[in-house]
């Protein structure tokens, strides 16, 4: 992996104000900020991914990813330091005040190839209740549902039936190369969110960001490989010698 550091522009950004970026066909919150990173941080960063060690990724189904800063747990994270050219980024992210005034200490990288996707779920507990990605090498439509409630029936149905995937679905926003979503509030932690296993996207009336990306209804986006970077805070930290049961 190259030692060099990630590209001027990136230490060199101002300070921008997410307000203006908040997207309000969405509940609260959603904020879609394009090009956060310029074509050549997302060439750098690229070649950061695909430089690390094998060993760093792990092949799940659906998709493969690196897990950078630590292992999220119930009973704290052992902190781990982010590489270089994770915490420029990192930092970058949490200049916007996302955190609650805290720093960044957590990148999950994804890989999803043409195809691959990740099924609806919620990002749990053990995070500060933001998430944050850049989006790097192709779009893709981040799907959001409404969770199954008890009690939830089909009407003139004697038996309970729960609703589909597909009639849980209520809103997608479409993931630019270069771009960064913020998650907050109830975009957090009230929905599901999850990317189809499809090689390609169809825009619909249930994409909520399609103003000014250049696309229009019935458009069809075919996906190339797409790389994130899913930038998180873990608020419980453990010290190494808490974990191992003894003292330094």
């Amino acid at each position: 992996m190259s030692g060099s550091g990630p590209p001027a522009a990136s230490a060199a950004a101002p300070r921008l104000a997410l307000e203006p970026f908040r997207l309000a066909q969405c509940p609260p919150a959603a904020y879609y900020i394009p090009d956060f990173i310029t074509e050549e941080e997302e060439g750098y960063l690229l070649k950061q991914v695909y430089g690390a060690p094998k060993p760093k990724w792990t092949q799940l189904s659906g998709r493969r990813l690196q897990n950078w800063g630590g292992l999220p747990h119930p009973k704290g994270m052992v902190l781990e330091r982010l590489p270089p050219w994770l915490q420029a980024y990192a930092e970058r992210v949490s200049s916007l005040g996302v955190f609650g005034g805290k720093r960044a200490n957590h990148v999950l990288v994804n890989e999803y190839r043409p195809g691959e996707g990740i099924m609806p779920h919620e990002d749990g507990p053990l995070y500060f209740p933001t998430v944050t990605t850049i989006n790097l090498g192709s779009h893709t439509l981040l799907d959001f549902y409404h969770p199954v409630s008890r009690g939830q029936q089909t009407e003139g149905q004697e038996e309970p039936t729960l609703p589909t995937e597909e009639q849980r679905h209520f809103l997608s926003l479409l993931l630019k190369p270069r771009s960064l979503l913020v998650l907050q509030e109830d975009m957090y932690s009230r929905y599901l969110h999850g990317i189809r296993l499809v090689p390609q996207d169809t825009i619909t009336e249930k994409v909520a960001n399609t103003g000014g990306c250049g696309c229009a209804l019935g458009d069809t986006l075919e996906r190339r490989t797409r790389v994130s970077l899913t930038i998180r805070h873990v608020p419980r930290v453990l010290k190494t010698s808490i974990i191992l049961g003894r003292q330094k």
